[in-house]
């Protein structure tokens, strides 16, 4: 295929290999961390860990040697700041900033949410709908009144939550619960200031604007009122940060009386609490890597005592939704059990009697080449998420007197997309809001009518700035791993560079690969910067995922990890052998277990990249899963193994390792970035992996440590800090494929 990506500057893209010269004359060295020896002992074998000391964040040397990392990564980045200001410049230019998403209706109200320019966060609103048959939610006006340099009013609208007040004198902000009771009377949120993940739970009166006193400190994101609005249940977080209990907090009581309804003591299974879209049950969900068990009570009877759905069994998953069924109660359950003989991998869809959910009546039969993902219940339809040829899907079933009527794919006439279920908060609606996006496609807001099959767009994202979707181009592709499997790989790129796409494109390749996690296509205002440019961007769907259903998923996990990083070895392989890039012009891209991914590729093929960008990186596996006492620890076993109780677990993880299989080779320019308060990776990996590559490896490739002193597992908060993130990001990224000085497409930002 050619690939002329276009960036409307000659064809020429500069000497990647020039990218990431040795300090310049009057640089400092790099900071060199001191070791200190401590052996690490499991099944016989002996580890000696230089660089465990750094896992100290309270001790003073700890700070200094990150702090001095922060420096000298400044220090050889400084000669970005250009790049980085006209990237931030660029993705501002690009954004409308004062812009407010679709409403969504929930009892007598219209909710959205809305964003100012100049404010780093959003704003929580409401309005009254016109009448009890208003289901076509408003165009309300966006941006500003140019002559009046103020907000456009929007009738009737009532400031519900101003996320920018709650961030005032906080380096960092997060938003977890933000829960409407039935009534619409009172909203119960949560705020996180520091980035560890642990929220104060506050409410407030709609009516009257006023604050509540009641306080929860402690508590895990998200919060679920009773039906009368007496009640909220919330949940908290052991030591590990595993949420592991579900409280019942009575309103207008002190913190101190509040109800322990629920606790998981097995440190493999973390906790949920939510309700169906009926409002009829709450539901308490209890789930491990591979098991899970639903408990439901009636939702008028908020004090009663919760029941078991199904019993848990080793390896069976399910969730239940409840539905009226031909005028009787059911319950809708996607499990992954055995059906006649063999396990339904990618889940069958049953139904059973509210009174006997063990009455399992299968709907949808397993299918290999379809994983069931979830199921959506309304008074008069049902919908139907999964997935297909690496694609997500959505169908719409409707039902009748009698029961059920004919299932319905929708389809959005794109070779690549994501499509999902957006806010449908009714349960007798005749309206079904969806999401659709692309690479090229800026994210779509519809509503579909079951009743007459219309397909109604509400909003599409706007993107300043002349922007055509038409200049670009995305693609699928596929490579093929060692063992014969195929591997897709999805591509973007900006078409008409001037050089009929003879030449190998500088490209970025992005991977995950872990929790069956699916990397969808999606549209990026600031991936822009990288196309303009004439970079390509690409995404290797390898095995650890769930693009390809369950077995996707558990050929790249514990004894089978090893496949996601060959995978995305034979994706880079591909891209490189076909002519797409090349090994001098090509960056590996991955994220927390996507960390991992990149980490244990450039041990395993450092020639074939010439730089690394790793985010929150996990790369130091082996420590962490052998520590129970860590965050979340123990849930992971069932991801990666039990180093702990197993030899072959231990020697398995000891072979892929990032930080265990650093050697003296040249490395590809390595861009490490990591946050200090990070509760899920913690930021003693990267710093270790890159204190022990500093001392190992050869060669005179960058090697760059970048650690958020105020910020949690998602980094900085505030859109225009992430902005400047992603600039920072990208201009590294440009500077290391050798575009720094490329110029962007000149139509795509004015």
């Amino acid at each position: 295929m050619a690939l002329d990506s276009g960036t409307g500057t000659p064809p020429t893209v500069g000497d990647p290999a020039s990218a990431g010269t040795p300090p310049r004359q009057g640089e400092s060295a790099p900071p060199t961390a001191k070791r200190v020896p401590a052996e690490r002992v499991h099944h016989g074998d002996t580890f000696v860990d230089d660089y465990e000391w750094l896992r100290d964040k309270d001790n003073p040397e700890v700070i200094a040697h990150l702090e001095a990392e922060n420096a000298y990564t400044d220090a050889r980045t400084e000669h970005l700041r250009p790049l980085r200001d006209k990237i931030f410049d660029e993705i501002k230019a690009r954004t409308q900033e004062t812009d407010l998403s679709v409403p969504a209706r929930m009892g007598d109200h219209w909710y959205y949410s809305r964003s100012f320019e100049g404010k780093q966060y959003g704003v929580h609103c409401r309005c009254p709908i016109a009448g009890p048959d208003d289901w076509t939610p408003p165009r309300l006006a966006a941006g500003t009144d140019t002559e009046a340099s103020a907000p456009i009013e929007i009738p009737g609208e009532q400031v519900l939550l101003d996320s920018n007040e709650l961030a005032e004198g906080h380096d960092f902000f997060a938003l977890g619960a933000f829960s409407i009771s039935h009534d619409g009377a009172l909203l119960a949120y949560s705020v996180d200031t520091v980035g560890d993940e642990r929220y104060v739970l506050r409410f407030k009166d709609l009516r009257t604007g006023t604050a509540l006193s009641d306080e929860v400190p402690g508590t895990a994101p998200g919060a679920t009122w009773s039906l009368d609005g007496t009640h909220v249940f919330y949940q908290t977080v052991d030591e590990s940060w595993r949420p592991d209990t579900v409280w019942r907090h009575r309103l207008g009581t002190p913190k101190e009386q509040d109800v322990k309804v629920f606790h998981e003591p097995d440190e493999r299974y973390w906790v949920g609490v939510g309700a169906t879209r009926s409002e009829k049950y709450l539901m308490i969900w209890v789930g491990s890597k591979i098991t899970t068990e639903g408990w439901v009570l009636e939702s008028d009877d908020p004090e009663g005592e919760f029941r078991v759905l199904l019993p848990r069994r080793e390896g069976v998953e399910y969730s239940a939704e409840h539905a009226v069924i031909g005028g009787r109660d059911r319950f809708l359950v996607l499990h992954n059990d055995v059906v006649d003989g063999v396990k339904a991998e990618n889940f069958v869809l049953a139904d059973a009697p509210v009174d006997d959910p063990a009455d399992l009546n299968i709907l949808i039969p397993h299918r290999d080449d379809v994983r069931l993902e979830d199921i959506d219940c309304f008074a008069d339809h049902l919908v139907l998420s999964y997935r297909r040829a690496a694609l997500s899907r959505v169908a719409v079933w409707p039902l009748t007197s009698e029961g059920y009527g004919e299932l319905r794919e929708l389809e959005f006439g794109l070779e690549l997309f994501a499509a999902g279920v957006g806010s449908n908060p009714e349960w007798n609606q005749p309206t079904l809001r969806l999401g659709v996006t692309s690479f090229i496609t800026p994210v779509q807001v519809f509503d579909y009518i079951p009743a007459t099959g219309e397909l109604i767009l509400r909003k599409e994202q706007v993107v300043l700035g002349g922007y055509d979707p038409n200049d670009y181009e995305q693609h699928r592709d596929w490579a093929v791993a060692e063992d014969g499997t195929r591997i897709p790989i999805s591509l973007v790129w900006r078409k008409d560079g001037g050089d009929g796409g003879r030449a190998p494109k500088p490209l970025l390749l992005y991977g995950y690969g872990s929790y069956e996690a699916s990397i969808d296509p999606g549209f990026s205002v600031s991936r822009l910067s990288l196309l303009d440019r004439g970079a390509v961007f690409a995404v290797a769907h390898v095995r650890g995922g769930g693009e390809m259903g369950r077995l996707w998923y558990e050929h790249g996990k514990t004894l089978t990890k090893k496949n996601t990083f060959t995978d995305f070895v034979a994706c880079a392989r591909h891209l490189v052998d076909t002519g797409i890039t090349a090994s001098d012009r090509l960056i590996a891209d991955g994220g927390s277990a996507g960390g991992l991914l990149v980490g244990a590729v450039a041990n395993l093929a450092p020639e074939l990249f010439t730089g690394i960008l790793a985010n929150v990186p996990f790369v130091d596996p082996l420590t962490s899963i052998l520590d129970p006492s860590l965050p979340l620890t123990v849930i992971e076993w069932d991801e990666w193994g039990n180093p702990l109780a197993d030899k072959q677990v231990y020697e398995y993880m000891k072979s892929y390792s990032p930080y265990e299989n650093v050697e003296a080779k040249d490395y590809p320019a390595i861009l490490a970035i990591t946050s200090l308060n990070d509760t899920r990776v913690l930021y003693v990996e990267p710093a270790k992996w890159v204190a022990k590559l500093r001392a190992t490896k050869t060669g005179d490739a960058p090697l760059l440590l970048k650690t958020e002193m105020s910020a949690g597992h998602g980094g900085v908060s505030g859109r225009y800090e992430k902005w400047r993130e992603v600039a920072f990001e990208y201009a590294w990224v440009l500077d290391t494929l050798g575009l720094a000085e490329v110029r962007p497409a000149p139509e795509t930002v004015r």
